[in-house]
């Protein structure tokens, strides 16, 4: 129940985002593929699911692998519930999944410290927020403080890295995935 292990994959949605990131019509898709306009349709609308035959029509198309479509489809839930883990006696800073699968956002919980040194640079925006604790935080140059309950916020492309300040910090940093176009590339500094 809520795992996606026993959920059937919708590959539309995949094909759909593949098809809007090569700027292709379903149109031109379907003459490359020798498949239908409505089929397609049907198919990315998860309303038709293709034939391996179909899926590797629709991938040649689309200029890649009906495995690459594969996993970049969605699991058929909406749901998803990911359960905390009771506490560790033997408490060492560590780093959970929040969000589990292949999704257009993701969200990592950082109890403890990490690697300060290691600096970030997303290509998507990201939120910081400070459950617990206190970090710095440094971002293009820029020192802040955060404490309990605030949040930082950071577009595409910025550079930055964070600390935890007292003990048993807790960070949770949610982000639109990387493999969405949600803000043109940026030039990276």
């Amino acid at each position: 129940m809520g795992d996606h292990k026993e959920q059937p994959l919708r590959v539309g949605a995949a094909v759909r985002r593949r098809r809007r990131a090569l700027e292709l019509t379903l149109a031109v898709v379907a003459e490359r593929s020798g498949l239908s306009v409505p089929f397609l349709s049907q198919i990315e609308n998860e309303r038709a699911r293709p034939s391996r035959s179909s899926l590797e029509k629709v991938a040649d198309a689309l200029r890649t692998t009906a495995v690459e479509l594969l996993a970049a489809a969605d699991p058929a839930c909406s749901v998803d519930v990911v359960h905390a883990e009771g506490p560790d006696p033997d408490y060492a800073p560590r780093m959970r999944s929040l969000v589990r699968g292949h999704h257009q956002m993701h969200a990592q919980e950082f109890t403890g410290d990490h690697d300060a040194g290691r600096e970030f640079q997303y290509r998507n925006d990201q939120l910081l927020y400070v459950a617990d604790g206190a970090v710095d935080v440094e971002a293009e140059g820029r020192a802040y403080r955060l404490g309990r309950g605030d949040t930082l916020y950071l577009t595409g492309g910025v550079r930055h890295r964070w600390r935890a300040t007292v003990a048993d910090t807790r960070v949770v940093v949610v982000a639109v995935a990387e493999h969405i176009e949600a803000v043109r590339d940026r030039p990276r500094r």
